[in-house]
């Protein structure tokens, strides 16, 4: 999906360092409003650094980071969320005493918004059948997969404008990983903007409009998803595990 209009996203020279560890180094790239673009690299190349430090995680930053008109990296944590920015890392970080209609709860807390939080589980679990059928089941007990779609649905219930997901289908079975990626499309299709971080290649670059390619930090490559998923020497020079 490529447009002239002005990006949702737009991150020029980021920076991160941890410690003196330069990790990200004048990275620079754009996501519009509908598209799904996801980062590419092997691992250590600096993609979770990116979404970690768009996020507010990492604070020893540079560069801007634009948001619908606002520079993130000027912004606390908490503003990036109340701007209509949502992180689902790696980790997931289901609280494992509750069920998971209470994890789904979480993810109005720190909402300003006046929800009727029932009526909004409803929506989310038209969107996410299989945590339909779990709500009052206690999250930690679902499999891996199950889990990762709570989390994303709990980032989903503020109505964000982008969801950065970080390695979603890390760990888990086949059959799910097909269910997620479905999910995706459905999500793209209700015009949730996505930058993805992903190991999967074929499959992010199946459900996305656009990637980057970064290595040791730096952005190497970039294009349409479906001419990097046709060249498998640009693939395998620096997306092989």
């Amino acid at each position: 999906m490529m447009t002239t209009h002005t990006p949702l996203l737009d991150v020029r020279g980021l920076n991160a360092w941890y410690d003196r560890s330069h990790v990200v180094q004048d990275v620079s790239f754009q996501v519009h409003a509908g598209e799904i673009v996801t980062l590419m690299g092997r691992n250590g190349a600096g993609k979770t650094t990116t979404l970690r430090t768009l996020m507010g995680l990492v604070t020893k930053c540079s560069g801007s980071a634009v948001f619908a008109g606002q520079d993130l990296l000027t912004q606390a944590a908490h503003a990036r969320f109340h701007a209509g920015f949502a992180y689902v890392p790696e980790d997931r970080r289901i609280v494992p005493s509750l069920t998971v209609r209470e994890n789904l709860q979480l993810g109005l807390l720190a909402s300003r918004r006046k929800v009727d939080i029932d009526a909004r589980i409803e929506v989310i679990a038209e969107t996410f059948p299989r945590l339909k059928e779990r709500l009052s089941q206690e999250a930690t007990s679902m499999s891996g997969g199950e889990q990762q779609m709570l989390a994303i649905a709990r980032a989903m219930m503020a109505e964000p404008r982008m969801i950065l997901l970080d390695e979603p289908s890390e760990g888990i079975m086949p059959v799910l990983v097909d269910e997620m990626f479905e999910l995706f499309a459905r999500m793209k299709a209700q015009g949730i903007t996505i930058l993805l971080v992903e190991q999967n290649v074929a499959r992010a670059l199946s459900v996305s409009d656009r990637a980057y390619i970064l290595d040791q930090g730096l952005i190497v490559h970039e294009g349409s998803a479906q001419a990097l998923l046709a060249d498998e020497a640009i693939q395998n020079q620096y997306c092989a595990v």
